[in-house]
């Protein structure tokens, strides 16, 4: 059976896992979940009810990190999994220390006890050490993308358009060049095309859409 993916298109975690889906050329089923109305079907499959959510088979994976590993393990012609430690603790970084003064920032109003400027002071530490480690290459590191990357260029893009002007105005420009270059990039457009809620009566969309 075809492996069926639950997303959201605006979702950085879902972005990850269809990255990874798309870079493994694997060929699932995609489900575009409305978070604020979720399909009873995708809820009573994900343990947690967040996206992504794949299914395989019988199994089913509720993480999007573990989403991208198990489709880079069955084809990564790209190479991400070939990277060094480094990325994965900067991958730990990105999901643990960063992402909640990433979710401070955005979302000041649900965390009255936490000051919006001070979360970013903390998350710019984080976004600076990625622009030291960019250097002069194109990616973290080096001349391919690997799969911390394609784990952080999601968060990064979130972060980022927090306030845009803001961020483009910081002193980080390998940074800068990083995300646009992402931004602008075939890889990350295939994976964006809106799509309409999914309900049980629809016809099968595939995905990927185009060679990412």
């Amino acid at each position: 059976m075809t492996p069926i993916l639950y997303s959201f298109r605006r979702c950085p975690y879902a972005m990850r896992a269809r990255l990874g889906v798309a870079a493994a050329g694997i060929e699932v089923e995609l489900r575009e979940i409305l978070l604020r109305d979720k399909a009873p079907e995708f809820l009573a499959t994900s343990p947690s009810a967040t996206v992504p959510c794949l299914v395989v088979g019988d199994k089913v994976i509720d993480e999007s990190l573990d989403i991208m590993i198990w489709a880079l393990e069955q084809y990564d012609p790209a190479g991400w999994l070939d990277m060094p430690d480094a990325g994965h603790a900067l991958i730990e970084t990105a999901d643990g220390p960063f992402k909640q003064a990433l979710d401070r920032t955005k979302y000041a109003t649900r965390y009255p006890d936490a000051d919006p400027e001070a979360e970013r002071a903390k998350a710019h530490v984080f976004l600076h050490q990625l622009n030291d480690q960019i250097g002069a290459k194109p990616f973290l590191f080096g001349d391919h993308p690997t799969l911390a990357d394609m784990a952080i260029l999601p968060f990064t893009r979130q972060f980022a358009f927090i306030d845009k002007s803001r961020f483009d105005a910081e002193d980080w420009p390998n940074l800068s060049r990083w995300l646009e270059g992402f931004l602008q990039s075939q890889r990350f457009n295939s994976i964006m095309p809106k799509l309409a809620k999914w309900q049980a009566e629809d016809a099968p969309i595939t995905f990927p859409f185009h060679p990412a």
